[in-house]
């Protein structure tokens, strides 16, 4: 019971968070207007999450609608172990938004921690091409430079990746529905 009550707690915290869902969804929408795509990068529960994600732009979330240009930047094994491999972990992100990221597109970073080195990386580099930044991390803030952070208020990894889901599906939600 008590794994549930905080769980419920932790949900009703995340109210506090709804200026910047909306303000990420408010970014999102204006990119796919002017024909932009969408990048998603995190590790391990994460980068499922950003699967997920992609998935639901792509196809659809609850409405039939036109897909969503959404590409998510954890799925591709062979570049991900051929730039761990020829470079190095930390820029496994970093390289594809490099070879893909155009100015204004969108790059949505997921981190538990907030200090995933990779990920870091990936948020630099897609400052370096304009990109637009949306970061989701847990109960800390972060110092980086970016267009809009999203914190769930936990400090537990699997709780922080519940909200972080939650958050997702908001966003695809109200975005779905602006097409």
């Amino acid at each position: 019971m008590k794994n549930i009550e905080k769980r419920i707690k932790n949900f009703e915290l995340l109210k506090n968070e709804i200026k910047n869902i909306n303000k990420a969804t408010e970014i999102i929408i204006k990119a796919l207007k002017e024909n932009n795509k969408i990048f998603l990068c995190g590790n391990g529960g994460s980068a499922s999450d950003c699967n997920h994600l992609a998935c639901e732009f792509i196809s659809k979330f609850k409405k039939e609608r036109k897909s969503l240009p959404a590409i998510s930047l954890c799925s591709n094994n062979s570049i991900i172990t051929a730039i761990g491999n020829d470079f190095d972990f930390k820029d496994i992100f970093k390289r594809q938004i490099e070879g893909l990221g155009q100015e204004n597109d969108i790059l949505i970073a997921i981190s538990t921690s907030g200090k995933s080195k990779n990920i870091i990386e990936a948020i630099k580099q897609a400052k370096k091409q304009k990109m637009k930044v949306i970061f989701l991390t847990g109960k800390n803030e972060s110092n980086l430079h970016i267009d809009c952070e999203i914190n769930a208020p936990s400090e537990e990894t699997e709780q922080i990746q519940e909200m972080h889901i939650a958050i997702g599906h908001i966003i695809c939600e109200k975005t779905e529905y602006e097409f």
